[in-house]
């Protein structure tokens, strides 16, 4: 019995590693194939002609689950579609992408990471859970917490589905905007939608800041 316990800890690490490596590559295949420029998704949309929307949702879910950042997929779509489809399709391929990224770690992940975590590990997992909607709303909405990264780690989580998916499409939407905004007007920044673009991404700066003060206190 005492041998069983660390096979089965040198099993779930095993896998678990299986998974960060998989991941990693995919990271790497994108750096390859891609790159990491708006220009380069652009390029890569506009070969599907009319079918270009669609083929901007399923690349934008793929380079979401590999670590491509997503203000460069809006401000891409901003180009391609305008400011008004292209904050709709952002959102809708990073809302998507993100439900990706969990459903991997809670499919490929979670149970290893609980075999392998100690009580504290375990009570910070639950007590993330326990919060749900509200956990997954303040990592949006928190400065500098890396947006795909927190995919993955919400998916080795309890926090269900639901929650994590309208929790995701609130918190992303109206950064989604912004930097559609912005990638829509490059060649005019003192247009009216660039000024709201800029002050609606201070003030997500600012409500997060305020929200981890609370936190603290």
């Amino acid at each position: 019995m005492g041998q069983e316990v660390p096979a089965v800890r040198r099993a779930a690490l095993f896998r678990l590693t299986v998974v960060v490596v998989a991941v990693g590559l995919a990271f790497a295949g994108v750096l390859v194939l891609i790159g990491r420029g708006p220009e380069e998704v652009q390029d890569t949309v506009d070969r599907f002609g009319n079918l270009a929307p669609v083929a901007f949702c399923v690349l934008a879910i793929g380079l979401t689950c590999a670590f491509f950042p997503f203000p460069v997929i809006a401000a891409a779509s901003g180009v391609l579609f305008g400011v008004t489809a292209g904050t709709t399709l952002s959102v809708l391929g990073g809302t998507l992408g993100a439900l990706a990224a969990f459903g991997i770690a809670r499919r490929f992940g979670a149970a290893h990471v609980e075999a392998l975590a100690g009580e504290k590990l375990r009570r910070l997992i639950a007590s993330v859970g326990r919060r749900g909607f509200v956990a997954v709303l303040y990592l949006r909405i928190f400065p500098g917490v890396p947006r795909d990264l927190a995919n993955y780690l919400c998916g080795l989580t309890t926090i269900a589905v639901l929650p994590y998916g309208a929790a995701t499409l609130i918190g992303i939407t109206p950064r989604a905007y912004a930097y559609t905004a912005l990638g829509g007007s490059l060649g005019d920044l003192g247009s009216t939608q660039s000024v709201i673009a800029v002050a609606l991404l201070v003030a997500l700066g600012l409500l997060g800041l305020v929200l981890v003060a609370l936190e603290r206190r």
